[in-house]
């Protein structure tokens, strides 16, 4: 166990891995099916959204559309999304994220709080063979809040007194200043961070922080 840390929270995209490339496809295909003639999305776009709670990217790309055909073609992205990404079998994870979180679960307990919607980090527990090795987890998809508030149910539930949680957007930053919580920035996924307690340029750089 980290001498400064008693756990270690992660987030998921632009941090574990990288699904834009999949993602996009998958919610063009629900544009094309919903026939709402709006427009299309590629990983560009999806990367400067990602790290959004659902509703909030929803609003950002198809902000022509109310709120009820919003919700319906969020619903269908997400369905095309779990069904692409179960179908992908090109390793998308970021280099030495699966090796590190598993070389150094013998001493750290590992968890992850995401804005994704429900049914997305099973899925990459999954996909990844990480689910032995990450203790609990939460989501905006679950309990229908923001990053900062599922930071500090996931900290109470589990009676955590210094966690160090790792992502790559100023939105996480901000989320954990909210909530108390160190931030580290993992500067080589999908945004950038103003303040941070260390950069991680490649996600084994954890082991030194965690020292």
């Amino acid at each position: 166990m980290s001498a400064e840390f008693d756990a270690v929270i992660l987030d998921i995209d632009g941090t574990i891995w990288n699904t834009t490339g999949i993602v996009a496809v998958a919610w063009n295909k629900a544009v094309e099916k919903t026939g709402y003639g709006v427009r299309k999305v590629n990983a560009q776009i999806l990367q400067k959204e990602f790290g959004k709670t659902m509703d909030v990217i929803a609003a950002d790309l198809w902000p022509e559309l109310e709120k009820e055909k919003r919700d319906i073609l969020l619903a269908e992205c997400c369905t095309e999304e779990q069904i692409a990404i179960r179908n992908n079998d090109v390793d998308i994870t970021y280099p030495g994220v699966v090796d590190t979180i598993i070389e150094l679960s013998s001493q750290e307990n590992f968890y992850i709080v995401s804005n994704c919607q429900s049914g997305y980090i099973e899925l990459m527990l999954e996909k990844t063979g990480l689910a032995p090795y990450i203790k609990d987890f939460e989501c905006f998809g679950r309990t229908g809040k923001g990053k900062a508030e599922n930071l500090i149910i996931l900290k109470d539930r589990n009676q955590l007194s210094f966690p160090l949680y790792v992502g790559d957007t100023q939105g996480d930053c901000n989320e954990c200043i909210k909530a108390g919580i160190s931030f580290a920035w993992a500067s080589y996924g999908f945004g950038t961070a103003s303040s941070y307690y260390k950069e991680i340029k490649k996600f084994s750089d954890l082991k030194n922080i965690l020292k």
